[in-house]
């Protein structure tokens, strides 16, 4: 356990006594008030609890959330002001391990040697000392870099129900990060299954991106103010890589919504009236507390991806359009994508980005994205009459877009380094110019006598004739 600055100043000599206990919320009596955000802490048996304060209910009362696990407190509890808010260990040895709220090893190796500690509430860089979004930051994933290009210091949402390849797309980010660009990823499991994360954990390592990586998690069976809050833990993680190492650092948080349910949990147990659709009234500003701190400065950059569950597949939903209003690109998978076995399951048509515009791409780029999307969604409007009527029943133009669109639509698929050990498949990582100069081809005919397997799971399509 990380302590405190102050553990052992005045704040300590008077301590306060939990009067109530409503499951993770607790009531505490001091003499003198605990501010707002402050970090508490008491013993329960051989481990220290932590809380932390997000009431003043009156000139002495408190109403704090715990940081774990509930069972086994009571009224009539010492807990002893830490004297700061929550901060958690920092050292450069922090990566390659996988750690909890507090920064304590959850890997079962030793704990760090901090050589610094750092405050979870930490506010963002001064606007004077922020870098705008920079350049496109190759991913070597080719339906990406074409269609909804990553940018350096962005933030990316990744839409995508359970069994669509959401985190193998996130280990295959950590992986192009690490090998392409020399950089380090931050892995925020917020609200993850124990055992969605035990898998992550050892596939992040047979994937060998593990010395590389970074992951805190707080998991789904922990206290709603652990998954409150372990968020803005490893993003305090991802700010100390990027102003120490300075180097490209991948923020990869999964999941953004879970994070906002955790929001609304607390919100509810602390008696505040829900708002729109039930959630906290606080969302737009626990969101934006958050994603506001997600920046580039003079030293490095902190490029996002966040994984966002969508509720019953309502793009309106409150949540996902204040999560939607702070991303710069959206990538959406589709299950029927995958249920045709195009992998990754990426839906060319509804996924973008901010900045697909021919003065940020350049003229090229734009103009061979616009064609792959054109002939894409032409496809899609002719499947009913392909389906009902034949192939035979088009024109002969519309027919020659069809099979350029099938075309693209397997040359836009890919073996994953991630998946290798079970596909049998080698990865791949495209260059964005390889992937240009094959969809040009496409678009002019150039592969027109090129059988549609031929264009399935490979890289590119460099030397391939009928």
């Amino acid at each position: 356990m990380p302590q405190h600055s102050s553990a052992n100043g005045p704040e300590r000599s008077s301590p306060g006594v939990i009067t109530e206990v409503h499951g993770p919320v607790v009531v505490i009596d001091f003499e003198r008030l605990p501010p707002l955000r402050q970090a508490l802490s008491t013993r329960l048996g051989e481990e220290t609890c932590l809380f932390e304060v997000h009431q003043h209910l009156d000139e002495r009362r408190v109403r704090a959330i715990t940081l774990h696990r509930s069972s086994g407190l009571s009224r009539g509890m010492e807990v002893h002001d830490t004297g700061s808010p929550l901060h958690v260990p920092v050292t450069p040895e922090c990566l390659g391990r996988l750690l909890n709220l507090s920064g304590e090893p959850l890997d079962g190796g030793q704990p760090l040697r901090p050589v610094a500690f750092r405050n979870i509430h930490g506010r963002p860089p001064p606007l004077s000392e922020a870098v705008g979004v920079g350049d496109v930051l190759e991913s070597g994933i080719k339906v990406i870099d074409l269609l909804c290009p990553f940018i350096r210091g962005g933030k990316t949402g990744l839409f995508g129900g359970a069994g669509v390849g959401k985190t193998v797309l996130i280990m295959e980010f950590m992986h192009a990060v690490a090998t392409l660009h020399k950089g380090v990823s931050v892995f925020a499991g917020v609200g993850e299954r124990i055992r969605e994360g035990h898998e992550l954990w050892h596939e992040v390592r047979k994937a060998g991106v593990l010395p590389q990586t970074l992951m805190v998690f707080g998991q789904m069976d922990e206290s709603p103010g652990v998954r409150f809050r372990v968020g803005l833990s490893a993003l305090s993680y991802a700010e100390y890589l990027r102003d120490t190492l300075q180097k490209e650092v991948l923020f990869v948080m999964d999941n953004v919504f879970r994070f906002v349910q955790a929001g609304s949990e607390v919100s509810s147990l602390l008696g505040r009236m829900p708002a729109t659709v039930g959630y906290q009234p606080t969302l737009s500003t626990e969101v934006a507390e958050m994603e506001d701190r997600i920046l580039s400065t003079r030293l490095g950059s902190i490029t996002s991806v966040q994984a966002v569950y969508v509720p019953a597949d309502d793009m309106t939903d409150p949540a996902v359009t204040t999560i939607l209003s702070h991303l710069d690109t959206t990538v959406i998978l589709s299950r029927t994508q995958a249920g045709r076995g195009i992998y990754p399951a990426v839906d060319p048509l509804q996924s973008g980005s901010r900045l697909m515009d021919r003065r940020v791409l350049g003229a090229r780029h734009y103009a061979i994205a616009e064609g792959v999307r054109e002939h894409l969604a032409r496809y899609q409007e002719l499947e009913d009459i392909i389906t009902m009527l034949g192939l035979e029943e088009l024109s002969a133009k519309d027919r020659r877009i069809v099979m350029r669109a099938r075309k693209l639509q397997r040359y836009l698929t890919q073996p994953f380094w991630t998946t290798a050990a079970h596909t049998g498949l080698q990865g791949v990582s495209v260059p964005l110019q390889a992937t240009l100069d094959d969809c040009e081809g496409f678009l002019t005919g150039r592969f027109d006598e090129v059988p549609e397997e031929r264009c399935y799971m490979r890289a590119t399509m460099q030397g391939t004739t009928a």
